[in-house]
């Protein structure tokens, strides 16, 4: 069991409403299944299902107390959330619980709502900016659930997470409700986590600015599923899909790590005609591609899938014959949004068969490599991606202790100092993803491997690579930048829990006492 976190902590939240578990490695949780849905809706026959979005709301029975979910593919470009609680807010429906799949500054006007009652709950895999800010400070009443995307689809399919409305942004639908996100002047490509809140929420309603003659050509979500069809001015700016965090480095610092991703990568055994992986979004993390690419070309090596999020990066890969097919959740750019149109082998996959455990068989179990970002690891290797070195929540989860503990090989990089801060540090501010699952960590200074991992060594020491411990890498950043001054919590106050893929609870964040 984590040594930082006690059932004895969890069992004084009372402000969640289902069991909290603390996160204990040697006795994974499996969830008791069981449906959300308890009756069928019976419309008769009914031709169309276009109406306003005031309409939709009154007509679902959205009350105060219920809850309801967003997906976050338009990441900060997204205008949906804001048109229905805006509506929500006119209606005088309050003590609503938010469940998107994550939140952004496009995010941030929340604050308010929050502050009037109207938004009483969140649920989430990541929250940044204001928001962040606003949940550290304490002022948000409750305790924020932060979920990885396998977790989320885990707990809705489970029913731990009970959505009452879906609303889902398509950038296409007809009067039915078969939809997409691939066609249209707001297209942003996989609807990935919609497809889960669909499937198993109370009603479902459908949000477009491009509707189309029935019937729609690409159904990602199917009119058997939808309630009803709005159709608005604007869901999204797909031009604010890419944000800062998804780029690639001209950094030298950056380009250091990248190199040393790739010499793991084109050194260890795995990598070899068929393998998989999934890159992540970091700038070293995609400027690793450019060498990958070209070993892969010099050893006549091709991949066979290319999975999650996925940037134009990837797309290349695929339209040059270096991978078979992408497997896609979210995507990054418009490059990606493009080649989920045209490209046959850019396949759409949902959240659940991306990434959730207790299904019979997720995507990230067929990983040999992962590569991810992190905020923080420790000597342990466990791995913060959502609070900063001041404790603000300030990321998110996204699909990182999935991948991890799927893929064969999980390689975490980060810059050794960020700032004036370490990187590496003895104990990390939050854990999100446990270093049991974590092989190797990339920075600046070198490559340091989990101990356990002796097969990854020996490749590594077999080719003259040097490896360093993560103390090594500690005591010198330690020895720049000085070692940093412990944060102040209130512990009396709980802001956020966060849950691990199976459910159980594997670390608490807490009040920011000086912000």
């Amino acid at each position: 069991m984590s040594d930082k976190l006690k059932q004895t902590e969890l069992d004084k939240i009372k402000d969640i409403s289902y069991k909290l578990k603390a996160y204990n490695p040697q006795e994974l949780k499996t969830s008791g299944f069981s449906t959300n849905k308890t009756s069928l809706p019976n419309y008769g026959v009914n031709r169309s299902k276009i109406v306003s979005l005031e309409e939709a709301i009154k007509n679902s029975g959205l009350k105060s107390g219920m809850t309801i979910s967003f997906h976050h593919h338009f990441r900060s470009g997204d205008k949906t959330i804001k048109l229905v609680m805006e509506i929500i807010d006119k209606l005088k429906i309050k003590d609503i619980t938010i469940a998107s799949s994550s939140f952004t500054d496009a995010h941030n006007f929340l604050v308010d709502y929050i502050k009037r009652g109207v938004v009483t709950g969140l649920e989430t895999s990541g929250c940044r900016d204001e928001l962040g800010k606003f949940v550290s400070s304490g002022e948000f009443k409750n305790t924020m659930i932060i979920r990885s995307h396998g977790g989320r689809a885990r707990a809705i399919e489970s029913g731990d997470l009970k959505i009452d409305v879906a609303f889902i942004a398509a950038s296409s639908s007809d009067e039915m409700g078969n939809c997409n996100g691939v066609i249209g002047k707001s297209a942003c490509g996989s609807l990935g986590y919609g497809m889960v809140d669909a499937q198993y929420a109370l009603k479902t309603i459908i949000i477009t600015d491009h509707l189309v003659d029935y019937p729609n050509k690409v159904i990602s979500i199917s009119q058997s599923l939808v309630d009803y069809v709005v159709v608005v001015d604007e869901i999204g700016d797909p031009n604010k899909i890419v944000s800062k965090e998804i780029r690639l480095t001209s950094a030298p610092k950056e380009e250091i790590i990248a190199d040393f991703i790739s010499k793991v990568i084109v050194n260890t055994e795995l990598f070899k005609n068929g393998f998989s992986i999934q890159m992540g979004t970091g700038g070293a993390s995609l400027s690793a591609i450019k060498a990958l690419t070209d070993n892969m070309i010099a050893k006549n090596i091709k991949s066979s899938f290319c999975l999650g999020g996925i940037t134009g990066h990837q797309v290349k890969w695929l339209e040059d014959g270096l991978t078979t097919a992408l497997f896609d959740t979210q995507c990054f750019d418009t490059l990606a949004v493009n080649s989920i149109a045209n490209n046959k082998n850019h396949i759409e996959i949902s959240a659940s068969m991306y990434a959730n455990a207790h299904n019979k068989s997720p995507f990230v179990n067929k990983l040999d490599y992962v590569i991810l970002s992190a905020l923080e690891v420790d000597l342990d290797f466990n791995v913060n991606v959502i609070t900063g070195s001041d404790g603000v929540i300030r990321g998110a989860q996204g699909g990182h202790p999935d991948t991890a503990q799927g893929a064969k090989i999980t390689i975490v990089a980060l810059p050794l100092i960020r700032g004036r801060m370490s990187c590496v540090v003895d104990r990390v501010t939050s854990i999100v993803t446990p270093g049991s699952s974590v092989d190797v960590i990339v920075t600046d200074y070198g490559i340091a491997v989990n101990p356990k991992r002796k097969d990854i060594i020996e490749s590594l020491n077999n080719k003259n690579i040097k490896t360093v411990s993560l103390k090594e890498m500690m005591d010198f950043a330690y020895s720049i930048v000085g070692k940093p001054k412990k944060i102040e919590y209130d512990y009396s106050k709980p802001v956020a829990v966060v849950e691990y893929r199976d459910g159980t609870i594997i670390d608490i964040i807490y009040k920011v006492k000086e912000l």
